[in-house]
C-alpha cells in the first residue's frame, strides 16, 4: 500500500485497531479543534479552478485509490482494464466532471467514493468511449504491486463492496502507521520507534522493555513510558484521519468503530 514502509498487514492492521479502539475514541469529542477534512478538499476542487486545488484533489486520490482499483477487479475487470478505469475515474474526479452539485453537507468521504464509483460503471461511459480511455490522464502510479496485493485479499472478500471498504481501512490504518513512524523519524528517533513498534497489537515480535532498554541504553521504565506514548500517538493520528474523511464530529466515534468492525472481519 502506498505510503508504508515495509510489512504491514491486514491482519496486522486489525489486531491493531482493535487494540487501540477504546484509546482512539475518548468522550465527549472537542467539536472546537474539528480538523480541515477531504470534503474541504473536494468541495475546493469542484467550486475553484486553482492549481492548487485540482493539486490537493490529486493527493487525496494518490492516497485512495487502492480501494477502487480493488473494487473493480472484484467487479470482474482484469488488471489492465481495472488500471484504465481507476486512472479514468481519479482523473475525472481531480478535474472536476464528478463534483458538480456537491454540497457541504459532506458526509463520510468512504461512502461518496463508492456512490461516485458505481455511478460512474453505470453509465457505461467507458464502453463508450473506450478508444479513448485513459485520455493521457494519469493520476496516480499503479505497479504490479497493486494486483499482488488484491491477490492476497481475494480470499477474505466477498462482495466488492466489501472489498472496497476493507481495503479502504487497511489503507486508513497504513496512512496513520506510516504518520507515525514519519514523526519518529522527524524528531531522530526512528531507532526507538524501531525497538518499540512491537508495543502496538499485531506485531510479529512483541517489544522486549529491557532488551530494548539496553539497546537503546535506556531504563525499562523509559521504555515501557515510550511505548505508552507510541500507543496513545498513534491513537491520536487514527482519530485525526477519521476526521479527516467525514463531515461532522458527531460522525468520527461511528466510523471508528466501523473501521475495527470490517477490518475484524474474515
Amino acid at each position: 500500500m502506498n505510503g508504508t514502509e515495509g510489512q504491514f498487514s491486514p491482519t496486522r492492521a486489525a489486531a491493531i485497531a482493535a487494540g487501540l479502539g477504546n484509546e482512539a475514541i475518548p468522550h465527549p469529542v472537542r467539536r472546537e479543534v474539528f480538523p480541515s477534512t477531504h470534503w474541504t478538499v473536494v468541495l475546493s476542487a469542484a467550486a475553484s479552478g486553482a492549481p492548487q486545488a485540482e493539486d490537493a484533489m490529486a493527493r487525496l486520490c494518490e492516497a485512495y485509490w487502492y480501494p477502487v482499483y480493488g473494487f473493480l477487479r472484484m467487479k470482474g475487470y482484469g488488471p489492465h482494464e481495472a488500471e484504465d478505469l481507476t486512472q479514468e475515474f481519479l482523473g475525472r474526479m481531480v478535474h472536476k466532471d464528478m463534483l458538480a452539485g456537491l454540497t457541504s453537507e459532506g458526509g463520510r468521504f468512504r461512502a461518496f467514493l463508492l456512490t461516485a464509483l458505481k455511478r460512474f460503471l453505470a453509465n457505461e461511459w467507458h464502453r463508450e468511449h473506450a478508444q479513448k480511455r485513459g485520455a493521457g490522464r494519469s493520476i496516480i502510479s499503479i505497479d504490479e504491486t497493486a494486483e499482488n496485493h488484491f491477490q492476497r485479499e481475494i480470499a477474505v472478500q466477498t462482495t466488492p463492496e466489501t472489498s472496497f471498504e476493507r481495503s479502504w481501512a487497511l489503507a486508513v490504518l497504513s496512512r496513520v502507521f506510516a504518520g507515525l513512524r514519519a514523526e519518529y523519524r522527524a524528531a531522530g528517533k526512528e531507532a526507538l520507534f524501531v525497538r518499540i513498534e512491537g508495543c502496538l497489537p499485531g506485531a510479529s515480535n512483541q517489544a522486549d522493555s529491557r532488551e530494548a532498554g539496553a539497546e537503546l541504553e535506556m531504563s525499562e521504565a523509559a521504555i515501557r513510558m515510550a511505548a505508552l506514548r507510541l500507543r496513545r500517538r498513534y491513537g491520536q493520528l487514527l482519530r485525526s484521519e477519521i476526521a479527516a474523511t467525514v463531515s461532522s464530529a458527531d460522525e468520527i466515534d461511528e466510523e471508528i468503530r466501523y473501521l475495527i468492525e470490517i477490518m475484524g472481519r474474515t
